[in-house]
């Protein structure tokens, strides 16, 4: 017989010097052994670097990449670390299980799937199918009180089934702490979501929430004790990035998956703990060393991207939290200017100093607008200066979402103005009428046609007709609108009916004199209306509520509507053609939320609103815990900065039906204004502006 050697590949060999790209921290955890690791990554200290580095020296030790499981909050951000592994040893690491949680549940859930009854050819619910399939649950219960105004839509019914599945609560629990509006209709609500569930399963389906769940029942059920051990003894290293965003399911899985090889790699920054709303469980990344008791922390503090009088800063906030893994911040940076905190008259010459500040910039300093961001704690934060910034043809890029106008709440408000001031504005009825519960889009269309003057009183296009039965059919010359719509309203049926007369009353109240200004009817239209179609139609009802109390503040800087509604059109009508002289195409100010900006850096930073009562919000003030979390919200805003943070906030609020108010400052500058200083304050002086 003969014998053949056969050579088996060895480790691939790093092209990559340990001691010349890393520092010592990240080096300490490139190279700790395989064992149960929290990482504390501070802002800007390259806690990606070095987790792609960890993987790096885990293959190169002799690790197969299909064995590595990486979890990331994004499927990008996972192929951006697997491409970098890939260039640093030159091979293949497609086999390895990196991306997001329910990346890696569905992988799972095809192979092991028919164990719970899920065929391997089941279909992955998106949102909006998710939606459409829980509308049809609701509508094949048929229960009465599913049909009334107050029951909460298909979209908040399945936040709040998402919101029990990730926090590993009850739908009780969830609607008792996070809906409490909702609570009288707690059992009706129970059986949605269950009969929900249910036809997900009839339907060899499965939503997002249901990849992790499903993936968690494979690991703890007793009957799927060896699927659960293959699980568990499959991937012999187990890395986790952003730990700090995770919910309590998710911090299920990872427990229960490092349990057989004790190889867990958590990266996270407890100081960066800001999505609570989202079910993210600060007590994951907190409660770490008592869940592992033998798990080692490794810190990574020293920070690449600000100066040292901005990590001063930070760093003195974020120590005044009592719960917290401490750290202080390092700087490489050579030193620079020193933050500036700026106390403004009121909201708009807040927004007038920005606009300057960043034309300054822009000009005299050659610093192209995108290199530039203002960041506040609510969108409705960043009203007047879209405004001002539109005035002056700076052109804007709003990473929260929509422009603060173009959001569908306000659009929705605001056509309830246009119509009072224009009712040929058949577009504003069609969308305030679509409002109302029993208005379908047949009877929309009627009526609009209707109250613009399009149609006559049976639905025909209105063309003169001057024989005497014409003149008898047609609505009488100056017919009010409140009249128009009570004749609709007689002639509807169902739910139809009684919209059309409640919409009636409502625009009698409106035609009062003492409701012209556009902030009091704003008002008005919410508390006689929309407040009770957001609370049922949106997840962030509340959010949104704000949002128009604000629009109704900043509407009564006009005493008459008609001159508010030129100005929002103006606002809506300019387009990055009114940009300034010399702008690069894309080149455009950044405004984002500051939850939005999580992750991202610019040389300036801008943050609004630092008043008490407004960031931390009020709501916050309540509760030890949310004020917290309000303080490490304020902490990420300034570490996005690395050259110059400004920090401001308006002096007087105007009143809300009612005087103006004195604001002070957030408790998150005063609480660290003392020796040595880590902020200077900005005194303003007004002098005539040059246009």
């Amino acid at each position: 017989m003969v014998k053949y050697v056969l050579k088996s590949a060895s480790p691939p060999k790093p092209k990559f010097d340990l001691t010349r790209e890393l520092n010592p921290q990240q080096r300490a955890v490139v190279e700790a052994p395989a064992a149960k690791i929290l990482v504390l990554a501070g802002a800007g200290t390259g806690k990606t670097r070095t987790l792609t580095y960890r993987v790096a020296r885990l293959v190169a030790g002799g690790c197969p990449p299909e064995r590595i499981m990486l979890v990331t909050f994004t499927n990008r951000a996972a192929r951006e670390m697997v491409s970098r592994v890939e260039n640093l040893l030159g091979i293949d690491m497609r086999r390895s299980a990196a991306g997001t949680f329910h990346h890696v549940g569905n992988r799972i859930l095809r192979r092991h799937g028919e164990a719970l009854g899920l065929g391997s050819d089941f279909g992955i619910l998106d949102p909006e199918d998710a939606r459409d399939l829980m509308t049809s649950v609701i509508q094949e219960l048929g229960m009465p009180v599913l049909t009334t105004k107050r029951f909460p839509n298909a979209k908040i019914l399945i936040k709040i089934a998402s919101q029990a599945t990730g926090m590993l609560a009850t739908v009780g629990s969830v609607v008792e702490r996070r809906f409490l509006k909702f609570l009288d209709m707690l059992e009706p609500i129970k059986e949605v979501v269950a009969n929900f569930a249910e036809r997900k399963r009839r339907l060899n389906c499965v939503d997002f929430d249901d990849l992790l769940a499903l993936w968690l029942e494979l690991l703890r059920n007793p009957k799927h004790r060896e699927i659960a051990e293959r699980l568990r003894s499959g991937w012999q290293h187990l890395l986790v990035d952003e730990y700090q965003d995770i919910n309590a399911l998710q911090g299920a899985l990872i427990d229960e998956m490092a349990q057989v090889h004790q190889s867990l790699t958590c990266v996270g920054d407890d100081a960066q703990s800001i999505y609570s709303f989202r079910g993210a469980d600060f007590a994951q990344i907190h409660d770490f060393r008592i869940r592992h008791r033998d798990a080692q922390v490794l810190p990574l503090t020293i920070n690449y991207r600000s100066t040292p009088e901005i990590l001063a800063l930070a760093n003195r906030s974020i120590a005044v939290n009592r719960l917290q893994h401490p750290k202080q911040l390092q700087a490489v940076r050579p030193p620079g200017m020193l933050p500036a905190l700026i106390p403004l008259r009121d909201t708009m010459q807040q927004a007038e100093l920005v606009a300057q500040r960043v034309l300054e910039l822009h000009h005299d300093q050659n610093l192209p607008l995108r290199k530039m961001a203002v960041l506040y704690r609510n969108h409705a934060h960043s009203l007047e200066l879209q405004v001002e910034l539109t005035r002056r043809g700076i052109p804007f890029a709003v990473r929260s979402g929509l422009r603060f106008f173009e959001q569908a709440h306000i659009k929705d408000v605001v056509a309830y103005l246009r119509a009072r001031e224009n009712p040929r504005d058949a577009l504003a009825w069609l969308r305030l009428l679509r409002l109302w519960p029993g208005v379908g889009n047949r009877t929309a269309e009627r009526v609009a046609g209707v109250l613009s003057g399009e149609l006559d009183a049976h639905g025909q296009p209105d063309q003169p007709d001057l024989s005497a039965a014409g003149a008898a059919t047609q609505a009488p010359a100056g017919a009010t609108i409140p009249e128009l719509l009570a004749r609709e309203a007689e002639h509807a049926r169902g739910r139809a009916k009684d919209a059309l007369a409640k919409l009636a009353g409502l625009f009698e109240k409106l035609s009062d004199g003492a409701e012209r200004s556009p902030g009091r009817a704003i008002r008005l239209i919410v508390a006689d209306h929309y407040r009770d179609y957001a609370d049922r139609t949106f997840t962030n009802a509340d959010a949104r509520k704000e949002d128009l109390d604000n629009l109704a503040t900043f509407a009564e800087r006009w005493p008459e509507a008609g001159e508010f509604l030129s100005e929002l059109a103006l606002v809506q009508g300019m387009t990055a053609e009114n940009v300034v002289v010399g702008e690069e195409p894309d080149d455009k100010l950044v405004l984002s939320t500051i939850h939005q900006a999580k992750g991202l850096e610019w040389p300036i930073v801008f943050v609004l609103w630092l008043a008490e009562g407004r960031f931390p919000t009020a709501q916050s003030l309540r509760s030890a815990s949310e004020l917290e979390e309000e303080r490490r919200l304020f902490y990420v805003a300034a570490t996005r900065a690395a050259d110059e943070l400004y920090m401001l906030y308006p002096t007087i609020e105007e009143g809300r039906d009612g005087p103006s108010k004195l604001l002070r400052p957030s408790r998150f500058v005063a609480e660290i204004e003392h020796q040595p200083a880590v902020f200077e304050r900005w005194e303003i002086e007004e002098v005539p502006r040059d246009d």
